[in-house]
């Protein structure tokens, strides 16, 4: 499994409603377990900057990691960016490699 970070940035419309967040939250998640079965989060963080949250997660493949991001457009993101993550370890193997 690779290592991904999502980062999300909600749309202005949704941060009005931030009292149902909670329930929307829940809901997503839901749709992503539904549609990409074989996810599996490890964290899960609010933010106060630049974006509203930040998830790292594990998925088989980019596939299935867009697919995550997909859904997180579908439910009031405006940005969802999705970033490789590597173990420092491994990095510092690739390096070696060079």
């Amino acid at each position: 499994m690779k290592t991904f970070i999502l980062m999300t940035k909600l749309a202005p419309e949704v941060t009005k409603r931030m009292k149902e967040r909670g329930k929307i939250g829940r809901e997503w998640l839901e749709h992503v377990k539904e549609k990409c079965p074989n996810v599996k989060f490890l964290a899960h963080y609010a933010l106060l900057g630049q974006y509203d949250f930040l998830d790292i997660y594990e998925a088989p493949d980019d596939e299935t990691a867009a697919k995550v991001s997909l859904i997180s457009r579908e439910f009031g993101a405006t940005e969802a960016q999705s970033l490789t993550a590597l173990p420092y370890k491994q990095f510092l193997e690739l390096i070696e490699e060079l």
